[in-house]
């Protein structure tokens, strides 16, 4: 079954069709390197469009800056309006990382400031990866650096679905793992709130939030809402393409998603953060630092270096 739909006002002309033929037969025959070279303007992006779409694999775009990973990711989505397209870059907009001048004996903590809508797309596309096999990630470097394990990542998820029995409390408790806080007056993304018996939550990679309707400890229905109004959202309005956003439009493979969730009264939620690890996990681990820490104060001082010591134990304590 073909998964990827390329859409153009074009086809290939020139030296394109042999370089597209060339390349896929490349794929296809397993080569792990080849090279398409081309100048400023040759349509070396809409080449590789149609390798993507011949081979019909998954496919990640790595650029080496956000600003030339920004205009591919544009470009894909246009070339790729039914598919996922994502996009994958450092969401920090500022970082300092910790430092300690001796002879001052200043120590300058680590300061960051993260983007929320690119935190939002980094999560949509590992939800996409996770979900889906028409995805085509277009990130920076960023990619290349690990984000914990994928497998506890999936495991962490919470598979909801109507007639279900389930409490109020283990909902909140469930959530709270998952790293969504509570927020009755401030709905944003990763958190949820709470009404009567109404649950709202709104995942940190998606556009919209869903409500689940508790009957005591069952859950009667699940709704696909506008996290502005609270209106459940109709077929009408996840047809509404929000023309010229960077940020994510609804493909008619997501549309169909949401119809047959709703149909099925049915919804999986991932978690918030992308680094999940298990409870057990975590508490060795925690284990492992103190006794680390221990070790490397008994060293520290015995070297003399009460100072350093001082500092180490206030920084890991």
């Amino acid at each position: 079954m073909k998964k990827f739909k390329l859409k153009a006002d074009f086809k290939p002309t020139g030296d394109q069709p042999q370089a597209i033929d060339y390349l896929v037969n490349g794929v296809n025959a397993k080569m792990p390197h080849q090279t398409l070279l081309g100048v400023t303007g040759s349509g070396k992006t809409f080449a590789m469009a149609n390798v993507i779409a011949k081979t019909n694999k998954p496919t990640l775009v790595i650029s080496h800056n956000k600003t030339l990973a920004a205009q591919l990711y544009q470009e894909y989505k246009e070339f790729f309006p039914d598919n996922a397209v994502e996009y994958f870059v450092s969401y920090y907009d500022y970082y300092q990382p910790e430092a300690y001048i001796s002879s001052t004996d200043t120590y300058i903590e680590k300061d960051a400031a993260i983007n929320e809508d690119i935190d939002k797309l980094r999560l949509s596309t590992t939800n996409a990866l996770l979900s889906r096999k028409d995805v085509i990630v277009v990130a920076s470097v960023s990619a290349i650096y690990n984000l914990g394990s994928p497998i506890e990542y999936q495991n962490a998820n919470i598979r909801l679905k109507e007639g279900m029995p389930i409490r109020q409390n283990d909902v909140f408790t469930r959530l709270i793992q998952l790293f969504y806080d509570r927020s009755d007056y401030e709905f944003k993304r990763g958190t949820f709130r709470v009404s009567g018996e109404h649950i709202d939550i709104f995942p940190a990679y998606l556009d919209y939030a869903v409500r689940l309707e508790l009957t005591g400890d069952v859950l009667s229905k699940i709704t696909f809402i506008d996290p502005i109004t609270g209106r459940g959202l109709s077929q009408e309005n996840l047809l509404k393409k929000k023309e010229g956003s960077f940020y994510k439009d609804y493909t008619q493979d997501e549309i169909d998603s949401i119809t047959l969730m709703r149909a099925h009264g049915e919804f999986t939620l991932f978690p918030a953060k992308h680094y999940v690890t298990p409870e057990d996990n975590r508490e060795e681990a925690i284990e492992q630092i103190k006794h680390d820490l221990l070790e490397r104060l008994k060293v520290l001082n015995n070297e003399g270096k009460q100072l350093e010591a001082y500092r180490l134990k206030q920084k890991t304590e």
